[in-house]
């Protein structure tokens, strides 16, 4: 009996040829559907003329008063940063600066910290020199405390004139963030003047001046304070902007 299990079911000669599989091919369409992804950030501001007011303590103290009848909110007082904040700036491209400007305004108000962020950003302030006495100006906050985009932030900046030791004031007001309000750079303007005219009523004010806005040394050198360690890049500096204090001379 012949064993029919153990013969091969098929040979290549009794098997027909495979049907060539045709080859597959994608066609392009003539115009692509994308979909269009886009943030816009918009920050301005302005800042008036310096003020010169009368060196000493009592100018300082008096800064928060020049907010009132102006201010919206709670009146927040920024220091000059420390030497060890040096390098604080409010942008994530550079993890290790913005970690900085992290650690040195975490205690601010979301209002204060927004003010910054703004006001730093467009270098309308400096805080490696200016005092900044800070409030909501105009406009709404939302739910987590931070000003709308046509909210307008600011106050007073402030620092020590380098040659006379006199403290110079400026208003500063800005705004901004995902979008922008057709009346709002007038609204600042007027806002800005405003402020101006509280600071050119204080007791303290000798008039309008155009003093140059200091400058720190970069890297190591310059005219360093003895008291708050700023490094002045102005040769001619005989007063720290910082803390107002004489600087050293060699």
């Amino acid at each position: 009996m012949p064993l029919e299990f153990l013969k091969r079911k098929g040979s290549p000669e009794a098997a027909p040829a495979a049907a060539a599989t045709p080859s597959s091919s994608v066609v392009l369409p003539e115009e692509v559907v994308a979909q269009d992804h886009q943030l816009k950030l918009y920050y301005a501001g302005k800042s008036s003329e310096g003020v010169r007011l009368k060196a000493g303590p009592a100018a300082l103290a008096e800064l928060p008063s020049m907010l009132v009848g102006l201010a919206r909110s709670e009146i927040e007082i920024v220091e000059p940063l420390p030497i060890e904040f040096s390098q604080a700036t409010p942008t994530i491209v550079s993890p290790s600066e913005a970690m900085q400007w992290l650690n040195a305004h975490h205690v601010h108000s979301p209002i204060t910290r927004h003010a910054l962020v703004v006001l730093e950003s467009i270098d309308a302030v400096d805080l490696a020199f200016d005092t900044f006495v800070c409030t909501l100006l105009d406009g709404e906050v939302d739910t987590s405390g931070y000003p709308e985009y046509n909210a307008i932030v600011g106050g007073v900046a402030a620092h020590w004139d380098e040659a006379t030791g006199d403290m110079i004031c400026r208003a500063v007001v800005g705004w901004g963030g995902k979008g922008v309000r057709g009346d709002t750079d007038r609204l600042g303007a007027k806002i800005l003047g405003g402020l101006l005219s509280n600071i050119l009523a204080s007791q303290h004010a000798l008039g309008l001046t155009k003093s140059e806005r200091p400058v720190p040394a970069a890297g190591r050198g310059g005219l360093v304070c003895a008291h708050c360690g700023f490094a002045s890049g102005h040769e001619r500096a005989f007063y720290c902007p910082k803390c107002g204090m004489r600087l050293l001379r060699g």
